[in-house]
């Protein structure tokens, strides 16, 4: 008689769970991490006055659609 728990296949470890797995993503962080505090500068000098631009309109766009209904609500001019 043939033991069913016998005849199956070891279940495969994932890579990324085993312990060079693990210890690849911890230096992958930590290396992403200090790059990006030691060029932190670079980042954000290009991209300052745009990411405070699109901020400003998206929260104009957010915060203006509250008086007239929205898109395509046409507010319902009085005239």
């Amino acid at each position: 008689m043939m033991n069913d728990e016998t005849d199956k296949p070891a279940p495969v470890k994932s890579y990324w769970k085993s312990r060079p797995g693990t210890t690849l993503i911890a230096v992958l962080v930590i290396a992403a991490l200090v790059l990006g505090y030691e060029h932190r500068i670079h980042l954000f000098a290009g991209y300052g006055p745009l990411v405070i631009l699109l901020l400003v309109c998206g929260g104009m766009h957010f915060f203006m659609h509250g008086r007239h209904g929205g898109h395509g609500g046409g507010g319902g001019g009085q005239a």
